[in-house]
């Protein structure tokens, strides 16, 4: 799938899917649509911008501390000169399995839609959309951004989960559930 991906021209995607690449490299792309939910949101908007965050902390730690030593997976063998030169990004010095620019983008959007519904569509596609860039600018393979991808959603489900836990009114000592 890698290369018929990497075969393929697609001159009016390969700038855009460059730029989305790029834009996501250390969360910036997500750590602005954080800051933006946080300043017009009210606190609603806060609370989603700071479980968004914790999330995608939580995911990048686990992938880029924890399972990148471990998996220690070469990236894609890019051909020099490269096809496309239009879709070529650095090559990180990391490992590529799991995408770390796929978790973290799924770990926001998750965590955000789970607090702002009507943010989820639109932030599951653009987190799509640069799942997709890793690939098509040859930083990673298919496995590595799916993988991602569901890692980092789960991560930021488990995040919701412990938000929800320490917001629920504790029970009194003698109250037995229902």
């Amino acid at each position: 799938m890698y290369e018929a991906v990497a075969a393929t021209p697609t001159p009016v995607l390969d700038k855009y899917f460059r730029q989305l690449s790029r834009v996501a490299d250390h969360s910036v792309l997500w750590l602005g649509i954080a800051g933006a939910v946080a300043l017009v949101g009210g606190k609603k908007g806060r609370e989603a911008a700071t479980e968004s965050l914790v999330a995608i902390g939580a995911a990048s730690a686990t992938i880029n501390l924890g399972i990148k030593p471990l998996a220690r997976r070469r990236r894609p063998d890019r051909v020099e000169p490269a096809r496309f030169e239009a879709r070529v990004v650095p090559i990180p010095a990391s490992a590529s399995f799991p995408s770390g620019h796929a978790a973290s983008a799924f770990a926001f959007a998750y965590a955000m839609g789970r607090n702002l519904p009507e943010l989820a569509v639109p932030l599951r596609l653009l987190a799509g959309g640069v799942a997709q860039s890793r690939v098509h600018t040859g930083v990673h393979y298919p496995g590595d951004v799916v993988i991602g991808a569901i890692l980092g959603a789960g991560i930021a489900a488990m995040v919701g989960a412990e938000r929800d836990r320490r917001l629920r009114p504790s029970r009194a000592a003698g109250d037995a559930p229902g």
